[in-house]
């Protein structure tokens, strides 16, 4: 496994977390497993979030993939990286969501007891709250981190003035500042690029890239004859869109990829994940791996380099110009 320094904090992480979202699709038993196994393949890192798979069976109620990841790592508690995040709804009360102290500090409680440890690592806005002002949110940051509770914290799904207005507003007061930013990142989707990433350079931050392989798309395994299935995950909307990207170029993206896999003798999924990881502003790629066979293919994307003359015909192909968003 590779490791990296984790933005300007002393913390080293795996180049790749794990992504315990994937629980959504997945049984108890299932999702025990692939944690396992992660952790045996010197995974150390973990993002989790206090709303995945909360839908199963609502009698849960939030927090199914924290218990699950409570679970796996007994024991080994100390030698892992945990990730989870705070603000999408886990009910329906008017103070239920957002960024807000009271939200904020209630939640973390939960998270906490729900992950059964006394912190988190790094603690996650999972969105922005335009109903909260910035100062209480980051200073409820601040309070947490002085008590022990998190380590770190950092801004998911934010745009780079946001992030940046957050980061003077503890600059200005003294505060602890955010050590990292996570949105969705791949060869379809690099809008990013044109703020994002001018910012963690700047600033010295942590970037997690989530979905990587772009839902799927870029794994090689659909096509336009065989789009991804229509079930609870996917869902109509993202079947038709999915259908639809695959004629266009995001289906040139990806027999561009199938070519250089060839080249390689990887796996499109190594070949995209390597591209990700390619770039000198993400830090980690965020897997979402449904079983062991998932997790070791990803795996195949370390320990090996896509050549100058692959990576120009990649960023030829997907330049950001040129891309439309499938995650609006």
């Amino acid at each position: 496994m590779d490791y990296i320094q984790f933005g300007s904090t002393g913390l080293k992480v795996s180049r790749l977390a794990f992504g315990m979202s994937f629980i959504e699709q997945t049984d108890e038993t299932k999702a025990l497993t692939a944690v396992e196994a992660a952790i045996d393949r010197g995974i150390n890192f973990f993002d989790c979030a206090n709303v995945y798979a909360p839908y199963d069976d609502r009698s849960l109620g939030p927090g199914r993939s924290e218990r699950i990841l409570a679970k796996a790592i007994k024991g080994k508690r100390d030698r892992l990286v945990i990730t989870t995040k705070v603000d999408e709804p886990v009910g329906p009360g008017p103070n239920d969501s957002g960024l807000s102290r009271y939200h904020i500090l209630r939640e973390v409680e939960h998270s906490l007891s729900r992950l059964d440890t006394d912190h988190i690592d790094l603690y996650l806005a999972h969105h922005p709250d335009p109903a909260t002002p910035l100062e209480e949110t980051v200073t409820t940051f601040d309070h947490l981190v002085k008590a022990g509770k998190i380590r770190y914290y950092g801004f998911c799904n934010f745009k780079a003035w946001q992030a940046t207005r957050a980061l003077w507003v503890a600059d200005r007061s003294w505060l602890e500042p955010a050590v990292c930013l996570q949105a969705p990142y791949n060869l379809i989707d690099r809008r990013l690029e044109e703020e994002v990433f001018g910012l963690v350079r700047d600033q010295g931050l942590a970037f997690m890239a989530y979905s990587p392989l772009a839902r799927g798309l870029l794994t090689g395994v659909y096509s336009p004859d065989e789009p991804p299935p229509g079930d609870r995950l996917w869902g109509s909307k993202w079947k038709h869109r999915f259908e639809k990207q695959l004629q266009g170029r995001p289906g040139l993206i990806l027999a561009a990829i199938r070519e250089i896999a060839a080249e390689q003798g990887k796996t499109p999924a190594q070949v995209a994940l390597a591209w990700v990881l390619a770039r000198p502003e993400v830090t980690v790629a965020i897997l979402g791996c449904d079983d062991t066979s998932q997790l070791d293919e990803n795996l195949g994307a370390l320990g090996w380099n896509l050549s100058e003359d692959q990576l120009d015909r990649l960023n030829r192909l997907s330049e950001p110009a040129k891309q439309t968003r499938i995650y609006d």
